[in-house]
C-alpha cells in the first residue's frame, strides 16, 4: 500500500496514469493521480512515495 489513508496501490497509481497518457512533468501527473485516487490528501506521508513511483513510470514509458 502506498497510501495508507487512501488505500492507494502502486497498481492504483499506475492505472490513474493511463487515464491521460500525456503530461508535461511528474507534478502535472501527481495532480491527476491525486484528482483519481485522492492519495496523498490524508496525512501527507505519502507524497514523496507518490512522487517517486509517478517519476519511474514515466520514465519506463
Amino acid at each position: 500500500m502506498v497510501c495508507n489513508c487512501k488505500k492507494v496501490s502502486y497498481a492504483d497509481i499506475e492505472d490513474a496514469l493511463h487515464v491521460n497518457k500525456k503530461f508535461a512533468d511528474v507534478l502535472e501527473a501527481f495532480e491527476d493521480v491525486q484528482k483519481v485516487t485522492h492519495c496523498s490528501t490524508g496525512c501527507g506521508g505519502c507524497h514523496q512515495k507518490v512522487l517517486d513511483i509517478i517519476s519511474e513510470i514515466m520514465m519506463s514509458k
